[in-house]
């Protein structure tokens, strides 16, 4: 704790006396934020752990059965099949205020058919596996948009978390510490001034006393 450079005036005691309310009203205002802006945080940090065992799984899948049609047709007529895609994707990005932390939202937009080649020079493990892309990849857009809401969020919990530190152990601590100081100075010196006046006030009845 340390005393700011003030005077010790009625005043000013005044005044520090209202940021002391004021800081001890934020400090509750942003612990709160904290605590929601934590239970928000691990809420996603569950929903991404989830995602991605989904998508681990459906990848794993959709690569086993790429390597077998790899396997089974000749790399020309791979590449001939996999040369023109049809499919088309379009994303939108907005953000949502969750506790004064912007976080993103993706909108996906699929058109077309990832499968637009003939099927007599084809697999059907390429038909699997193009297929298992193409139902992974909105997962993947999902995916990256809780990873990115889980960065908002870990970025604004550590502000919060600094302010909230600030004032429990910093500007609190020393407004409290100046006000104290401030009290014990005034008291002081109201108990000098009628020291004082008891002295003056002996004085004169003493000088009363002697010229009786």
């Amino acid at each position: 704790m340390a005393k700011l450079d003030v005077k010790p005036t009625r005043m000013e005691l005044l005044n520090l006396k209202k940021r002391v309310k004021g800081a001890v009203r934020g400090h509750k205002l942003l612990k709160d934020k904290q605590d929601g802006l934590m239970k928000t945080f691990m809420e996603i940090i569950q929903e991404a752990k989830s995602t991605r065992r989904t998508i681990e799984d459906k990848l794993s899948k959709a690569f086993k059965n790429f390597m077998q049609a790899s396997a089974m047709m000749l790399p020309e007529m791979l590449e001939s099949a996999l040369l023109y895609p049809s499919a088309k994707v379009n994303l939108d990005v907005t953000t949502k205020n969750v506790m004064s932390c912007y976080i993103p939202y993706f909108k996906l937009e699929q058109e077309g058919d990832i499968l637009n080649y003939g099927y007599a020079q084809t697999s059907n493990e390429l038909d699997l596996a193009l297929s298992a892309f193409q139902e992974v990849f909105p997962l993947m857009i999902k995916l990256a948009e809780i990873e990115k809401q889980a960065e908002r969020l870990a970025e604004e919990l550590e502000t919060t978390r600094r302010r909230v530190n600030a004032l429990e152990h910093k500007m609190i601590p020393d407004l409290k510490e100046t006000v104290k100081f401030i009290s014990m100075k005034l008291a002081e010196n109201e108990r000098a001034a009628v020291v004082s006046v008891m002295r003056i006030k002996a004085m004169i009845e003493e000088q009363a006393e002697q010229k009786a």
